[in-house]
This record gives structure tokens, C-alpha cells and sequence, in this order.
């Protein structure tokens, strides 16, 4: 069975490309939209009961037609892609792609319960809070592109200390966009 589709590996690579490209999309978007919820309570009111429902309801629809599906059809294309071809796991940079991928998926179970306490009116995190946590989807997109591209030929201690340098070169900006904000 498995090698009979053999040959349509190279269309699940496409669909697993197209879907990680979405659900990033989504991800980016999402805590977006979560910001603006956060802002639209400092409005006064009717403004404030207008923005809330429509960003709750933004982010339902959001969540529900374009993050969580493209989320399951990257992973089952993932997942397609290495039982075609099972010598990737044996692959160590295919070790710490998963391992990115893992901290991906947390992330993105992390958003879906900021969706539902937002729907609940919970306002955990500030909207700051939520521009550096929308940076780690950033990170985390960098981190992967990098090792599944460089493969073999990266080195760790300096894809380390890259990455980092990355995370700490957006918290600056954020908190450089913080600052400017305030002063508007």
C-alpha cells in the first residue's frame, strides 16, 4: 500500500507547505485579533459592546474555518509524509523539526484557550503581553524554516544563539512599539 503512493509524496509535501503557510497565517492573525479585543475594552461604551462582539466573533470564525483545519491538515500531511518516507525520522534535524513542531502545537492549543476565555470576557494578558506571545509563533516559524532547510549542514550551537538573538531582537521591537504608543 505504502508504496504504491510513493509517488504522490511530492503532493503531500505541496499540501503540508500550503497548510503550514495557513495555519501560520491563522496563528498571526488570531493574536492580532486577540490585541485588538484586549484594546477595544478600554473604549467607552456603545463602542466598547460593539468591538467585543465582533472580535469575539471574529475569532470564532477565525479559529474554527481557517486555524484549527489548516493546523490538522499540516499535520496529517506531516504525518503522511514521514510514513512514505520513515527514514526522516532517523534523520537527527527531523528530531529537533519535531520538537519545534511539538512547541507549535502547544502554542496553538495555548490560542484556542485564549479564544474561549476571551468569548468569556477574561482578559488574562494585556495587549502587550499578547504582541511578545504573538512574536513566539514568529520564532517558532524562523526556527523550523531554518532547520528544515539547512538540514545536516547546520550548526547548533549557532542556530541556538541565531534564534535567540532573533527572540530578543522582537521583544526589543515590541517594547521599541510599547514606548512609541505611549507616547502618542
Amino acid at each position: 500500500m505504502i508504496e504504491t503512493l510513493q509517488p504522490y509524496y511530492p503532493y503531500f509535501l505541496a499540501v503540508h507547505i500550503v497548510f503550514v503557510i495557513s495555519w501560520m497565517a491563522g496563528l498571526f492573525y488570531i493574536l492580532s485579533l486577540f490585541i485588538y479585543h484586549t484594546e477595544a475594552t478600554e473604549k467607552p461604551e456603545p463602542e466598547k459592546s460593539i468591538l467585543l462582539q465582533q472580535f469575539t466573533k471574529m475569532e470564532a470564525t477565525l479559529w474554527k474555518i481557517i486555524a484549527v483545519p489548516a493546523m490538522v491538515i499540516s499535520v496529517m500531511a506531516g504525518a503522511s509524509m514521514l510514513t512514505l518516507h520513515p527514514m526522516l525520522l532517523q534523520m537527527p534535524w527531523m528530531h529537533v523539526k519535531l520538537g519545534f513542531v511539538i512547541g507549535l502545537l502547544i502554542y496553538h492549543f495555548i490560542c484556542q484557550n485564549i479564544v474561549k476565555q476571551l468569548k468569556n470576557n477574561q482578559f488574562k494578558m494585556s495587549s502587550f503581553q499578547l504582541r511578545l506571545w504573538r512574536e513566539l509563533a514568529t520564532i517558532f516559524m524562523i526556527a523550523i524554516v531554518f532547520v528544515v532547510i539547512l538540514k545536516d549542514a547546520i550548526n547548533w550551537i549557532y542556530g541556538l544563539i541565531g534564534i535567540m538573538g532573533v527572540a530578543m531582537a522582537i521583544m526589543i521591537a515590541v517594547k521599541l512599539y510599547k514606548n512609541y504608543r505611549l507616547k502618542k
